[in-house]
């Protein structure tokens, strides 16, 4: 009998759930803390699971057409965020590229698929050589206007390779009311580039993996290309459900009321860490921000806020080492994550009271 060794697994980092379950409260992840939305999460619960999905999507691509203003054959289903950024990397390799470029700090997926297809990796910098190019506005994990995004609205067309826009956190950007809606035309999508569009963080539903793209004008070619990398059915009955529930005006009207609550609670959560004597990070513009907690032991401390049920997210993977990625969660969660922290600093004063935005729910 032959035995193999197992092959040593290396497990992307990322917030949420780990090997000791559902934390009571977490920070690590930047779902909508308002959520589930409770329309989008019916629509989920009474999806029809006992059949497929129509293999083509037709109507939920002519839906989702209709919402962003464009054809419905330039709507490109995914089943993650993470499935569609892997596909659309194969893609630039099978377009040559050699490179991928991505900003200096960001989601580790865009690197990660790049590597695992040999391409080298820019970071920040002088990123015009590259086949594939990744922004994110507002970014991950300082939340901040990511500086790619005007250079291609400049060079319009004229752009060569492949550009993803990652709008994850656009539908949760507080300085406005989601969305690109209503938006100064500088923060508008460039219209050369692709628009990666995840609902299930703006609906407090990230267990239900579905996404889509939107394709640039006169892209059909790539878009058949990218349809020819996808496996039969990306997006299952409950995904079907969630992105046809996102484009529902009642949705979008919880979405809004929501940014308003987290709005609160964003202003309450970055003056509670200022009185723990935390650096916050300014300018971050959407539902989470980094601070960098005053410890000599933060890696320790982080094991001892798990062991109580609270989950931080250490951002030395995205190039942030002795920072946290903190999502914005309600007051209740905040005076918990206070008290523990002061539990591990005995004795210690803490500066400052918290009282802004005390509602618990949108």
């Amino acid at each position: 009998m032959t035995h193999f060794k197992p092959l040593p697994t290396q497990v992307p980092l990322h917030g949420g759930p780990d090997a000791d379950g559902v934390p009571l409260f977490d920070f690590s992840t930047n779902s909508n803390a308002c959520g589930p939305c409770p329309e989008a999460l019916h629509a989920v619960q009474v999806a029809d699971a006992t059949r497929y999905p129509d293999p083509a999507y037709t109507a939920l691509r002519e839906g989702l057409g209709a919402f962003h203003g464009v054809a419905p054959g330039r709507i490109v289903l995914a089943a993650s965020a993470s499935e569609f950024i892997h596909r659309i990397t194969a893609l630039a390799v099978q377009q040559g590229a050699v490179q991928v470029a991505v900003p200096l700090h960001s989601y580790g997926d865009y690197a990660q698929a790049a590597q695992a297809r040999g391409l080298g990796v820019l970071r920040g910098g002088d990123v015009s050589p590259a086949g594939l190019q990744w922004a994110c506005a507002p970014s991950s994990p300082q939340g901040l206007q990511d500086p790619a995004v005007r250079p291609w609205s400049e060079t319009g067309h004229a752009a060569t390779g492949l550009r993803v826009l990652d709008c994850a956190y656009v539908p949760l950007r507080l300085d406005q009311d989601g969305g690109w809606t209503g938006a100064p035309a500088s923060l508008q999508p460039p219209s050369a580039c692709w628009q990666l569009w995840t609902p299930n963080k703006a609906l407090g539903l990230t267990g239900v993996r579905a996404a889509y793209a939107v394709a640039p004008a006169d892209s059909e070619p790539l878009v058949q290309a990218l349809t020819a990398l996808a496996p039969s059915w990306p997006v299952g009955a409950h995904g079907v459900a969630l992105l046809q529930a996102w484009i529902q005006p009642t949705v979008q009207q919880w979405l809004v009321h929501s940014l308003s609550t987290l709005r609160a609670w964003k202003i309450r959560q970055q003056g509670l860490c200022a009185a723990l004597g935390w650096a916050v990070h300014a300018d971050s513009l959407a539902n989470y921000f980094c601070a960098q907690p005053a410890t000599a032991t933060l890696q320790h401390d982080l094991v001892a806020l798990r062991a109580v049920g609270i989950k931080l997210r250490d951002a030395t993977s995205f190039g942030l080492p002795g920072t946290l990625r903190l999502g914005v969660l309600a007051p209740v969660a905040q005076d918990t994550l206070r008290a523990a922290w002061e539990g591990l600093r005995p004795g210690r004063t803490i500066v400052g009271s918290v009282s802004t935005g005390s509602r618990e729910t949108s």
